[in-house]
């Protein structure tokens, strides 16, 4: 039986997104606002909690779009999305006061994305002996997984650990960012390589390894015995700079202000005043109450 400690790290941002154009925004909190991402965030919080039970709990948020270190490097990143609506901006911190109440330390940067975020608590967490479930469907993350750790996406009941990684991109886990970097991220605004797609730059990791190997070897693309293979070797030769600007946008920092001790990650147990107040403020009916009880102190 695999004793390793685990820590459950969630990629809040997704979810609350997730919540907000999945539920029907009909409730509203004590001053009239809509609460639908609130309430939809915490019934998958309080799913997390009463099926993983977890001991180590963070949740990671995205603080900016326009502020973060990638911005710095390339002016467009996530230039193609609009501003996020006031009312989204709100109930991100409503489910913020709701992470943080149930126990879970939460994690926001202004410089630093989520996946930052997490990724440096990957990093952290490894060094101190503990594995990590990364909660999210983000793909960015297969980057992340190492011996032990796994990646979960509970309301659909996903999981999938580093050969998961490679049986859904068809890369390992090390290449990941340098498969996003040919392929370009149209959600980011990350250009890649035109003309290369996910089969492709899967095919050229196999036969390279890295990036960077397939930069310095470009010529030899052309002898490869797949179909394009001679357009291939022109278009990364003709687009190494954009490639190379690409993966350092698709590569994960792991050198965010987080935690560097598992105790900084241990879950807290809920105060129940603070969540009454809550309930009260956010008109959370009698269900999630009961939910959130039932869970107990520690739980």
């Amino acid at each position: 039986m695999d004793v390793t400690p685990t820590a459950h790290l969630v990629d809040g941002s997704l979810y609350v997104c997730r919540a907000w154009f999945s539920q029907v925004p009909e409730t509203n909190d004590a001053d009239g606002a809509p609460v639908h991402a609130v309430h939809g965030f915490t019934r998958f919080l309080l799913d997390l909690l009463e099926r993983a039970k977890p001991t180590h709990l963070a949740v990671a948020f995205d603080e900016s779009l326009t502020t973060c270190f990638r911005n710095t490097i390339y002016a467009d990143y996530k230039a193609n999305r609009p501003p996020a609506p006031a009312d989204l901006v709100r109930q991100f911190a409503g489910c913020k006061e709701i992470a943080a109440a149930l126990g879970a330390t939460v994690l926001v940067d202004s410089r630093y994305e989520a996946d930052d975020l997490i990724g440096s608590a990957v990093h952290s967490l490894r060094r101190v002996g503990f594995r990590s479930v990364i909660i999210s469907a983000d793909k960015d993350f297969g980057q992340l997984i190492g011996d032990g750790d796994e990646q979960w996406d509970p309301p659909r009941n996903q999981r999938w650990d580093g050969a998961g990684v490679k049986a859904r991109l068809g890369v390992h886990p090390h290449q990941v960012a340098d498969y996003l970097a040919l392929t370009g991220d149209a959600v980011d605004n990350i250009p890649g390589v035109p003309g290369i797609g996910a089969k492709t730059a899967a095919t050229l990791l196999h036969h390279f390894g890295s990036l960077d190997a397939l930069l310095e070897r470009a010529d030899e693309v052309a002898f490869l015995r797949t179909r394009g293979a001679a357009a291939a070797a022109q278009k990364l030769r003709d687009h190494a700079p954009i490639a190379r600007l690409s993966r350092l946008l698709t590569t994960i920092a792991l050198d965010a202000p987080v935690p560097a001790l598992a105790d900084g990650y241990r879950r807290r147990d809920h105060e129940p005043a603070i969540m009454d107040s809550l309930f009260e403020r956010l008109r959370f009916g009698p269900l999630t109450r009961a939910r959130v009880r039932a869970l107990g102190p520690g739980a």
